[in-house]
């Protein structure tokens, strides 16, 4: 078993509380104008869902743990943790996570647990700390490196390090990068991209570590315009709770007020702005549910218009 692998995410949380500070005061003494920058509220709801996420991820672990290790056990595969083996099992992870990340968009039901690390309409170092309460719903994804041999020790090594990567990339501080590094790796200036509202950057560069996949599979956008970060339709709450369940509570008032069992298993499964055939937006805006026309966006998913509760 792997039990050398160090606790990536802990050992970094010192870092994570001083590169906000040093961020915080960056604005202080040089101000943009056109950036997000930080408000209080706003961060103090970024850094309590982050808080809230480290209690609710030992709940769900339970399960998850039980179900890699019962899957562990029965393949007969075995990937020793060796150097070289932990850069392909990043590698892999990596790739695993961008179908995580693109799945948790395009699927309302996912979309519900993910849209909480979209709501901000800031963009810092504090924003990267918004994380959801209901993460329960990416194991499936990484279930084919486990069933390859990959120890579920290993697969959690990976994760923290893909998320740990992921924190710097939330900053506007950071303008762009070296060509090489920007074609390569994601960058704040890619992240910006993932975060922004305007149409054309929906649903675009779900990379964790690498933009390379983007590239590959055509969900790549480069940032031009001045990203617009938040929401489609932005919720108007700073409430952890509500920030963390408003789309499950979405969700459940469009299935209840469904015609058919077609359209109640659209609503959770469908794009999180999917509408059936003959539906009014309009209606449906008022109603408190998304509102998109049945289309698809330039990426192969869902399209959602400004009435639509969808992030950027």
């Amino acid at each position: 078993m792997p039990s050398n692998l160090p606790d990536v995410v802990l050992w970094s949380i010192p870092a994570f509380i001083l590169l906000t500070v040093v961020e915080m005061v960056s604005y202080r003494l040089h101000p943009d104008d056109e950036a997000a920058g930080y408000e209080a509220r706003d961060a103090a709801t970024s850094i309590g869902m982050g808080l809230g996420s480290l209690f609710f991820d030992l709940l769900w672990k339970i399960p998850v743990v039980a179900i890699y290790t019962a899957v562990y056990e029965l393949t007969p595969l075995r990937v020793p943790v060796l150097w070289w083996t932990v850069l392909l099992m990043l590698l892999a992870q990596d790739f695993c996570y961008y179908w995580s990340h693109r799945g948790h968009h395009v699927i309302r039901v996912l979309w519900a647990c993910h849209v909480v690390h979209h709501s901000s309409r800031k963009f810092n170092l504090s924003t990267a700390l918004r994380q959801p309460w209901t993460a329960f719903s990416s194991w499936p994804f990484y279930l084919p490196l486990i069933a390859c041999g990959v120890h579920p020790a290993a697969l959690a090594f990976c994760s923290s390090v893909n998320l740990v990567y992921q924190f710097w990339i939330h900053t506007e501080r950071i303008g762009r990068l070296p060509r090489p590094v920007e074609y390569v790796l994601n960058t704040p200036s890619h992240h910006r991209v993932h975060h922004a509202s305007q149409g054309g950057y929906l649903d675009r560069n779900f990379g964790g570590i690498l933009i390379l996949w983007d590239r590959l599979f055509g969900s790549f956008a480069a940032e031009t315009e001045r990203p617009v970060y938040g929401l489609t339709k932005n919720i108007a709450t700073y409430n952890p709770l509500r920030v963390a369940t408003h789309e499950y509570a979405a969700i459940a008032r469009d299935v209840r007020s469904a015609a058919d069992w077609r359209e109640r298993a659209g609503r959770m499964f469908r794009g999180p702005g999917w509408q059936p055939r003959g539906a009014s937006p309009v209606a449906a805006a008022t109603a408190g549910g998304p509102a998109a026309a049945d289309a698809t966006g330039p990426a192969g998913t869902t399209g959602a218009p400004a009435a639509a509760e969808r992030l950027a």
